[in-house]
């Protein structure tokens, strides 16, 4: 009798140790971004839609904007894996707090399950960031980049960065996509 009220005892201590032996980090799987490499044809269709209804509802007559953040000089292929990685994070960042805005009700709705799968693969590569290349410093490409972006924020109006957001959205599809592929995407 005395015995098997000590299993339950002797399982418990034995959980705390080997939790305490394993930190809950190192139990995090690696960084997995094959998911992204073949995007899912409604996730598609769906910023599809989103962006066809900008269009519609928005129009572009007044959007007008000298923002040319997505048109470089250079391709995400050319980059390495961690920058590719950062490009994509910050591109996300970009979009999903565009797509955070106060919106007219039916584009509001429109957007949420684009929203849902950017905001996903944006903490995806965070994980990645996070997990692989913790200290990288992003090439001189990607910096001017990223320097033009941060620039963009604090200088164009928050209509002139949706609009490039919203609009630029299949790029920044693809660019997931490149950054999933472990060597050169094409």
């Amino acid at each position: 009798m005395l015995h098997l009220a000590f299993t339950p005892l002797l399982v418990l201590a034995l959980g705390a140790s080997l939790g305490a032996a394993f930190p809950h980090d190192a139990l995090k799987k690696s960084c997995s971004l094959s998911k992204y490499q073949f995007l899912e044809p409604h996730e598609v269709k769906a910023v599809q839609k989103m962006t066809e209804q900008f269009v519609s509802i928005m129009g572009l007559s007044d959007r007008k904007c000298s923002i040319r953040l997505f048109h470089r000089k250079w391709k995400p292929v050319e980059l390495s894996v961690p920058d590719r990685v950062m490009l994509v994070e910050a591109e996300l960042d970009l979009a999903t707090a565009m797509l955070r805005l106060p919106a007219d009700p039916s584009f509001a709705e429109t957007r949420q399950r684009p929203l849902a799968f950017l905001t996903q693969a944006r903490e995806d590569l965070r994980g990645c960031v996070a997990a692989e290349a913790p200290s990288h410093q992003p090439s001189g490409k990607l910096r001017h980049w990223l320097q033009k972006l941060q620039m963009a924020k604090e200088t164009e109006t928050v209509s002139c960065l949706e609009a490039t957001a919203i609009l630029h959205l299949f790029q920044v599809l693809e660019d997931l996509r490149c950054a999933a592929h472990r060597e050169k995407c094409t």
